[in-house]
């Protein structure tokens, strides 16, 4: 992943409502959730959903899919994991990571 991939998909996730629907399809796993599903899970219009979801998919951290009548999105893992390796990538200087900076739940305390 390059620096404009990285600001484009970090783009789409620092709104709340992409961000929120970008963590349910996490949840969803690889099989997804229709547009329906998601817009009531997350409370939300489904024409707000539609252009948060066009952006999530215009950043490649989702992918729909036509299934009969229904457009279900899913994560697309492999992304996500590229954009978790980018923001990592130069950890702690190439040397082994303290304590200190290993995530919380790493430390036995709650996510």
């Amino acid at each position: 992943m390059d620096n404009k991939d990285a600001v484009t998909a970090l783009a789409a996730l620092a709104q709340e409502a992409r961000l929120a629907a970008f963590r349910l399809l996490v949840q969803a796993g690889p099989e997804g959730l229709a547009a329906s599903k998601i817009a009531e899970a997350l409370g939300m219009p489904p024409s707000s959903l539609s252009f948060h979801l066009k952006e999530l998919t215009h950043a490649d951290l989702v992918v729909p899919r036509q299934e009969g009548r229904f457009v279900i999105y899913a994560a697309r893992f492999e992304r996500m994991n590229a954009l978790l390796g980018f923001l990592t990538e130069n950890c702690c200087g190439g040397n082994p990571c303290s304590p200190l900076s290993l995530p919380a739940c790493a430390k036995g305390n709650p996510a």
